[in-house]
């Protein structure tokens, strides 16, 4: 593994643009998609991660199994009312499509897992289309880990039986948000799938009839949400849909729960002590502050809110959010990870319970947040 620069193709922001990606470029004019440099990797270490994720998803399969059997809800922070449906869509199965874990890698040791996020990971048309564009037009005769795109259509249609249509797509009125979900309606048309989309807001609910509606008053049955699950049970129509969550198709299904939150990370070091790909993880003890070389994350938190680090030396760096008064965990350090004084983190995308690719982000700081630069990859 290893960062080189590279130059930047000639009205690269009207090629990115054509492809869909509007939000390429942050406010303060800096690049958010950055192909000033890429990442170059092995084949070997290509089949390396691929590999590490395929078993980390089944470890994660266990863990939440695990969860299920212990009842152990309350040190994840799950709300107990979700728990029944929980338990009842673990056990029917209905239909999911994707996730992502992020790794440090530092090319010498084995990839540390950092999270997993398993109900609304972003930055996938980066990942599974800008890149591979850029890699055919900047890098030809190489490869790229990324069969993204060819996996998503292939799992809407292998889905589709089981969906009502349309299948409607939801988030809030953020870019990157909307980027994100209309990628996702588009390979769903690709499979055949008939569509509409939404604003997250805009999801009505018909109390006499008790289902929830379009703007045209139209009944959803299916409907892939680009908003976490934790929040949607805490607000007003929560509780509407977990009581009629066995009527309609929710994509991600509500059993995502389990692992998208920090908390899975102290069951899986739990569960696989000393596992090459596992850091150190534990229930934080919020009477005392974070020891020296571990990170303390909120159970919930995204996009790098409210992270404290405190380096081996005792130092600590912070990010601010809206995460506050929430249970945490603390985590151990990955191996640094720095390359040309940036910070990657390897998202490895899971489709179908399979790995299917990487998207690469990187930072200056020590933390990921919203608006750490996305840098394509390929492999000799």
């Amino acid at each position: 593994m290893k960062r080189s620069s590279v130059s930047p193709r000639s009205e690269w922001q009207r090629i990115v643009e054509e492809q869909g990606l509007t939000f390429h470029t942050l406010e303060d004019g800096s690049p958010y998609w950055d192909e000033s440099a890429c990442y170059e990797f092995s084949s070997a270490e290509v089949d390396m991660l691929e590999a590490a994720a395929n078993e980390m998803q089944q470890m994660c399969l266990a863990a939440a199994q695990h969860v299920i059997d212990n009842g152990r809800y309350d040190e994840l922070e799950i709300a107990g009312e979700a728990v029944p449906m929980i338990e009842w869509a673990w056990e029917q199965e209905p239909p999911a499509i994707y996730g992502r874990f992020d790794f440090s890698y530092d090319g010498v040791t084995p990839p540390k897992l950092l999270e997993y996020n398993a109900d609304t990971p972003t930055a996938l048309l980066e990942a599974a289309v800008i890149q591979w564009t850029w890699m055919e037009q900047v890098r030809p005769g190489t490869d790229q880990f990324n069969s993204i795109h060819d996996r998503l259509i292939a799992k809407w249609k292998d889905v589709a039986p089981y969906l009502s249509k349309p299948v409607y797509f939801a988030s809030v009125n953020a870019p990157e948000d909307l980027l994100t979900v209309t990628y996702l309606r588009d390979t769903a048309e690709q499979a055949g799938i008939p569509t509409g989309q939404l604003l997250m807001e805009e999801i009505g609910w018909d109390s006499g009839r008790r289902i929830f509606v379009d703007l045209e008053n139209r009944r959803i049955d299916s409907i892939f949400k680009l908003y976490p699950w934790e929040t949607m049970v805490e607000e007003e129509f929560g509780a509407s849909a977990l009581e009629t969550y066995q009527d309609v198709k929710w994509i991600e299904p509500i059993w995502k729960m389990l692992l998208s939150n920090k908390g899975i990370l102290p069951i899986l070091w739990e569960l696989y002590p000393d596992h090459p790909n596992l850091l150190p993880a534990y229930f934080a003890d919020l009477s005392v502050p974070p020891a020296p070389g571990t990170v303390r994350k909120p159970m919930h938190s995204r996009e790098g809110a409210n992270i404290t680090l405190v380096r081996a030396d005792g130092t600590a760096y912070a990010t601010e959010g809206d995460y506050t008064d929430r249970l945490c965990v603390d985590q151990a350090l990955a191996p640094p990870a720095v390359f040309d004084g940036q910070h990657p983190v390897l998202g490895l995308w899971m489709i179908d319970q399979e790995c299917g690719g990487m998207g690469i982000r990187e930072s200056s700081e020590p933390v990921t947040g919203n608006f750490s630069r996305f840098v394509p990859h390929f492999f000799l």
